[in-house]
């Protein structure tokens, strides 16, 4: 998986876009509907803890894992009382003991791009998920990789920083390797930090027999802040899992 460094001190600024409370409100409403909300959250690769902290306003005890700890320095700013922030990687997970709901949000699984890995990491999640309970992810699609991410570049401007976000996709490993330079002005003058990472796409037919080997089975599939079946042209979607 990814692992951020000087971009999460950045992240926040630029994801500006990112609705959290509607997006928590969203989960919910899946929790609600195919089985009934968790008191116990495995909140997994939480960032910078944006989800965490929607989540723990519900009244959910939180346990958010991410594996970089510069994000997590960034997350424990806003921590609640009601949230545990632990660093590790998804392939490594290790709690206490079992939770009784899971999420990983905003395309974490696609940034792990070893398949035998992410094997691993939904092998974990299982292990630390109750029976009969709730993980839910999202994942961008091979659409969003080809026709959005693509070879293109993206230029984002907030405040006094300055991001291009340069995207290659390798169509034939259907991984887009991204390079992300920031500029921030300080007193007339501009700092440089440059990040690289990578996402990987993964078909449903991938993640299906991934899921269960893991002993998770597929519960619903939907295109992202909806309950509609995901379409050709969806750029993200969400899938809602059992654990067996």
């Amino acid at each position: 998986m990814s692992v951020y460094k000087d971009f999460a001190f950045y992240y926040d600024a630029l994801t500006l876009d990112v609705n959290y409370k509607e997006r928590t409100e969203y989960l919910c409403s899946l929790f609600e509907k195919y089985d009934r909300m968790p008191s116990l959250l495995l909140d997994l690769a939480c960032g910078t803890g944006n989800f965490s902290v929607e989540l723990a306003a519900k009244g959910i005890q939180v346990i958010g894992v991410e594996p970089s700890s510069d994000m997590l320095s960034v997350a424990m700013q806003k921590a609640t009382e009601n949230i545990m922030y632990l660093c590790q990687s998804a392939e490594d997970l290790e709690l206490y003991g079992t939770v009784d709901g899971a999420v990983c949000c905003l395309d974490s699984i696609n940034h792990i791009t070893d398949a035998d890995t992410l094997k691993k990491a939904f092998e974990r999640v299982a292990l630390f998920l109750e029976k009969d309970r709730l993980f839910i992810f999202d994942v961008n699609t091979e659409y969003k990789h080809r026709e959005i991410l693509g070879n293109n570049t993206f230029v984002t401007e907030q405040d006094n920083i300055f991001c291009v976000w340069q995207n290659f996709y390798d169509e034939s490993e259907k991984i887009t390797d991204i390079n992300i330079d920031i500029f921030e002005e300080e007193n007339g003058s501009y700092n440089r930090i440059c990040e690289d990472f990578s996402e990987r796409c993964y078909s449903q037919g991938e993640l299906e027999a991934m899921l269960n080997s893991a002993g998770l089975k597929i519960e619903a599939v939907f295109d992202e802040m909806t309950f509609d079946a995901p379409k050709s042209d969806s750029e993200r979607i969400v899938y809602v899992v059992r654990r067996v």
